[in-house]
């Protein structure tokens, strides 16, 4: 279960670098609209979001790809940016992906996301592969994401360069996008159709920075063997008191919402989460993108940063410490005491340590955790805390939903539209014309 505490957020509790409590009482009470508007959103079905987590019938056929993905498989391509990669990437942390050391040990296949479009990366990655046993996952919910399609070609061109016919290719090609519209061209299906490739088709009514518990991060999930079914479990207690009717202080996303809402108002221009946990540390930047996308509009918005304990401890503290207390922070910590290796008690006197005797890893990081909550107190700083007693599949199902319900909640308190990303689409639009008009 995922435990929720902010009584250090707010200036009772810190004094005057806290969140005003006058603010947080103001903000509870603007939460109260959003909340009574998600909750109607989920009863009329009109956010198919909310629905996901009792959904079963997409399962099988995401199990059924991955099957077809993993077999002969020595390695598999996720081709997708932002949303498309992200969630997914937060997924496979649950496998070990992207953590230092572990991930050189990856089993077979061994899963990567080629989520930045740099030339000299993947040309490097196409011609070190085995391509004869290397399978790509294309991901893009328009069809018309440009990293992606570029991918796909250059993919498509190398196997046919290693002696892969067009029909090995398609075996080797799993796609996932929208379906295509009547009279509109849809350039991944274009692309990939003709060589067989099948498709499994994109959620219409779940935007790419949303689309983690769809097949879009639930593919990849199961490629890697995770339970996917409990990750839906899991979000599902994370609504609960959202389908419940709960009040805005019995809705701990409801509350996050209006400490951020608070925090904002209250002149705090950043938001830090910082987990104490290698496996939550790519959750970080999926919510990165979550936040910001969703909700800096219209001159308004907090800008999210990522942090990861306890290392950054030792990268970022005296900022934020000693810096503007223009942040709130959110810190997450895990169950960790009395879990790595042991600390040997003679070894622990040579270095005059006699403190660590006995002890293990996971009770330095739980102690440096709380440590760290409380020296953020002290020195005036807003702070809640996260603290779950594991990580598994079912409680990062319900920190990932928690944390889109807060993000929703926060974007309809400050009436902005939490879903659009309008100011995305420019920069897409003039690339796209300098890369026809040769421009650099």
């Amino acid at each position: 279960m995922l435990h929720q505490s902010f009584d250090l957020a707010l200036e009772s509790g810190v004094g005057a670098g806290g969140i005003p409590d006058a603010a947080f009482e103001q903000a509870l009470a603007d939460l109260a609209p959003a909340l009574a508007r998600l909750k109607a959103q989920a009863d009329d079905g009109s956010l198919p979001l909310l629905g996901l987590p009792a959904e079963t019938a997409d399962l099988g056929p995401v199990q059924a790809a991955a099957a077809r993905l993993k077999d002969g498989a020595s390695d598999i391509l996720v081709l997708g940016t932002g949303g498309s990669s992200l969630g997914g990437q937060t997924l496979a942390q649950l496998a070990d992906y992207g953590i230092a050391g572990l991930s050189r040990f990856a089993p077979e296949p061994r899963v990567h996301f080629i989520d930045n479009l740099d030339p000299d990366t993947y040309q490097r990655l196409l011609a070190k592969l085995p391509l004869k046993t290397t399978k790509f996952v294309a991901i893009s919910k328009s069809g018309g994401t440009g990293e992606t399609l570029l991918q796909s070609i250059a993919a498509i061109t190398a196997m046919r360069g290693a002696g892969l016919s067009d029909a090995d290719i398609g075996e080797r090609f799993q796609g996932l996008s929208e379906p295509t519209i009547a009279g509109k061209l849809h350039p991944l299906r274009a692309l990939l159709e003709p060589l067989g490739v099948p498709f499994l088709e994109h959620h219409t009514g779940v935007g790419g920075r949303y689309s983690v518990l769809t097949n879009c991060g639930l593919l990849p999930a199961a490629v890697l063997g995770l339970d996917i079914r409990a990750l839906r479990a899991g979000a599902a207690r994370a609504l609960a008191p959202v389908l419940a009717g709960e009040s805005v202080r019995e809705t701990p996303a409801a509350l996050g919402a209006a400490l951020h809402l608070a925090a904002m108002r209250s002149g705090k221009g950043i938001a830090v989460l910082m987990p104490y946990a290698d496996k939550l540390g790519l959750l970080t930047r999926w919510w990165v993108q979550l936040w910001a996308e969703s909700l800096g509009k219209d001159g308004q918005g907090t800008q999210p940063v990522s942090a990861l304990g306890p290392v950054d401890q030792h990268s970022q503290q005296q900022l934020y410490l000693a810096g503007p207390k223009d942040k709130f922070f959110t810190v997450i910590t895990v169950g960790a005491k009395g879990k790595g290796p042991a600390i040997d008690a003679k070894l622990a006197g040579q270095i005059g340590q006699q403190d660590f005797a006995g002890k293990t890893i996971g009770d330095l990081v739980a102690a440096q955790g709380i440590a760290m909550i409380d020296t953020f107190a002290r020195n005036g700083c807003a702070v809640r805390r996260f603290h779950l007693d594991a990580i598994d599949e079912a409680i990062h199902g319900e920190l990932l939903m928690h944390f889109m319900l807060e993000t929703i909640l926060t974007g309809y308190a400050m009436s902005v539209d939490p879903f659009d990303q309008p100011a995305v689409e420019e920069a897409k639009l003039l690339a796209k014309r300098y890369l026809a008009e040769g421009r650099a």
